[in-house]
């Protein structure tokens, strides 16, 4: 859950505040910080190649670097690019995860915090939307990039508007529940088998 906090509070680029980390993520369990937060950096480090770096130790800030070696000339955007692409990876683990679908109310929480307004209001009437949307948007925010690796489709006779969100089709061509499930299981120090239901899931042939 905090390397999840972490990540969604990396897109805006300004320091992550200890106090932010323990009210949100870690609140009664605040006596073992330090361990926490040593797993947290391992997992960003492993998984990601991203590294937990305290900026200011009087008042415990925290950024994101990358551990990525940069070749002279290479494009900085690239490092973004992964930083965004570690925060769709475990989105897409948690749709997975909560069955294939989740609405905007399961991802308020998790990634959105405080937000009120859907990640993908619909277009204003009279408009034809996203260009081959035909009633689901597959045009995505602008962070984290999700260019056709989510489906997100309105759900009908909602006020305010309401959205499904399901893997698209180049998250199903480029990683494999397989692939996420065995991610999880890393993130949180377990066996893949440990979700019986994802488990027979993923391991079933295509």
């Amino acid at each position: 859950e905090l390397v999840q906090f972490l990540l969604v509070k990396d897109q805006k680029k300004i320091p992550i505040k200890r106090a932010d980390m323990l009210k949100n993520v870690i609140r009664e369990y605040r006596g073992a910080y330090t361990e926490i937060i040593n797993r947290a950096g391992r997992t960003l480090q492993e998984v990601f190649g991203l590294q937990l770096v305290e900026i200011d130790p009087k008042r415990h800030s925290y950024i994101l670097a990358s551990k990525l070696p940069c070749a002279e000339g290479n494009h900085p955007c690239r490092v973004k690019e992964k930083e965004k692409m570690g925060l769709l990876v475990v989105i897409l683990s948690f749709i997975f995860m909560k069955g294939n679908s989740v609405k905007d109310s399961d991802l308020a929480g998790p990634f959105i915090p405080h937000r009120r307004a859907p990640l993908h209001p619909p277009p204003p009437r009279g408009s034809r939307g996203p260009p081959g949307a035909g009633g689901v948007q597959n045009n995505p925010p602008k962070s984290p990039p999700t260019h056709r690796y989510l489906e997100i489709t309105p759900i009908p006779l909602t006020d305010p508007p309401q959205f499904t969100y399901q893997w698209g089709a180049r998250a199903a061509k480029e990683t494999s529940k397989r692939d996420l499930l065995n991610f999880v299981a890393k993130v949180q120090g377990k066996r893949p088998d440990f979700w019986t239901s994802q488990y027979n899931e993923a391991m079933a042939p295509p």
